[in-house]
């Protein structure tokens, strides 16, 4: 099995949404930017390997930094605090209303649904900058400790 998972690179948007799937990666803090962002720090679930005793998985996860760009209208509503992703979708695409000042020309409704509710928003994208190398592990998230704590950084680790 590869000690390394070669990224194909740092730094997704929009334009990579179909190719992207945020199935079980845990929310580990979530905050809201005077620039109209919300931001996520995640764990992301790059790859599911199929443990060779063929019942479990290992996962390839690495501490992300998930931010949705020019957002309004935010619906959320929780009775914990644990979050957990199980699908994020878009819908409705429609001409932003500040298109002309933004320099974007499509918005959608997002819907991070989780294991304990709903996070819906309009945006016109996001930007998910990866922080660090992806790591082999037996669990769908890292410790604490082991990501770094929690960071909102957007700038992404270079590999060597």
């Amino acid at each position: 099995m590869a000690l390394l998972y070669q990224l194909p690179k740092t730094t997704w948007t929009e334009i990579d949404f179909e190719m992207m799937s945020w199935h079980d990666c845990p929310i580990h803090a979530l905050s809201f930017s005077d620039k109209h962002e919300l931001m996520f720090d995640i764990d992301y679930i790059f790859k599911w390997v199929l443990a060779k005793n063929k019942r479990s998985y290992k996962f390839w996860i690495a501490p992300c930094t998930l931010i949705f760009e020019n957002v309004y209208n935010i619906q959320f509503e929780s009775g914990q605090t644990t979050l957990i992703i199980d699908s994020i979708a878009r819908e409705n695409p429609k001409i932003p209303k500040n298109a002309v000042y933004i320099d974007r020309e499509v918005e959608y409704n997002w819907i991070i649904d989780t294991t304990v509710g709903e996070i819906d928003f309009t945006s016109v994208g996001y930007k998910q900058y990866v922080r660090r190398e992806p790591v082999l592990v037996n669990t769908q998230g890292l410790a604490l400790l082991d990501r770094g704590g929690i960071s909102f950084e957007t700038k992404a680790f270079h590999s060597l």
